[in-house]
């Protein structure tokens, strides 16, 4: 992992996370089963056990969950963020009123489940790159509101973030092409409108689109959607001075062969909208 949670969720990712955290909560409602049995100064321990393996992330979200669902919570965290574990560890201890840890219950294994999941199978997917050099990137095919809950993951995975919104670079898609009349002008006209310019990436289907992208010499040049022969061929007249990145159709089944293929990263879809949430349960101790 190249960051932490605390470097990663500022100003605005902070903000989203907040928001989400807080959106989690409205959801639930009162929670009526909880105030008819248990008085407000109740108190109760609880511990939260994962059920499979998996790369562990969102430990940090813990407190803040608990802090807004009413705080007055202690917490004590067994494991490491971005650490691998096994079914029946125990990563959190929580003490504290018991409808406020009823109340957080739910929304706390909802994050970290999610965001576990997202870990793991981009671990898997590193993994496969181990005898390689090619970079694992995320997409933005996120959950709304979990732009960055997700991508967060993505890095506690070993995995890189593409771009976490549409600021952060140029994206030259074929829309954006055939509106400006094709790939050099496209280039030309986004590079005359900021200064400076974001770095420009040009989506490539086919060898002459790669050509005509070189020649514009964008940052990187993405090969959407191309046979391993079309790639070998594309990755062979991009010079070395242009970032190249695969994308479309990968899998765990043949990321090995385009990590063979020696592109500078390759964007993987799946690993936000397709993980699988881990299983975790929270267990209480004393009610």
């Amino acid at each position: 992992m190249n960051t932490s949670f605390d470097e990663f969720f500022q100003s605005e990712a902070r903000m989203f996370l907040i928001t989400a955290i807080k959106v989690a909560l409205a959801e639930d409602g009162s929670d009526l089963t909880s105030a008819a049995l248990f008085k407000e100064d109740d108190q109760a321990n609880a511990q939260i056990v994962a059920k499979q393996d998996t790369v562990i992330a969102g430990l940090p979200i813990i407190p803040l969950v608990l802090e807004m669902a009413g705080g007055g919570c202690k917490h004590m965290l067994n494991v490491d963020e971005g650490e691998k574990i096994g079914p029946d560890t125990m990563i959190a201890a929580l003490q504290g009123p018991a409808t406020v840890l009823l109340k957080a219950e739910r929304v706390i294994l909802n994050f970290i489940s999610h965001m576990s999941g997202i870990a793991e199978l981009t671990r898997r997917y590193v993994q496969a790159l181990d005898d390689y050099e090619t970079i694992v990137l995320d997409t933005r095919k996120t959950l709304p509101g979990l732009r960055y809950v997700e991508k967060y993951s993505v890095l506690v995975g070993g995995g890189q973030n593409h771009r976490k919104n549409l600021s952060e670079m140029i994206m030259l898609k074929d829309n954006h092409i055939d509106r400006a009349g094709g790939i050099f002008e496209a280039v030309r006209l986004v590079r005359s409108e900021y200064d400076p310019c974001p770095p420009v990436e040009v989506e490539c289907r086919n060898l002459d689109e790669v050509m005509t992208a070189v020649q514009a010499e964008p940052e990187r040049i993405m090969l959407d959607n191309m046979t391993p022969d079309q790639i070998r061929e594309a990755l062979s007249n991009i010079p070395e001075t242009i970032e190249t990145e695969i994308s479309g159709g990968v899998s765990l089944d043949n990321i090995t062969e385009i990590g063979s293929l020696g592109a500078d990263y390759v964007s993987v879809g799946r690993l936000t909208h397709s993980a699988p949430a881990a299983d975790f349960s929270m267990q209480f101790i004393t009610l």
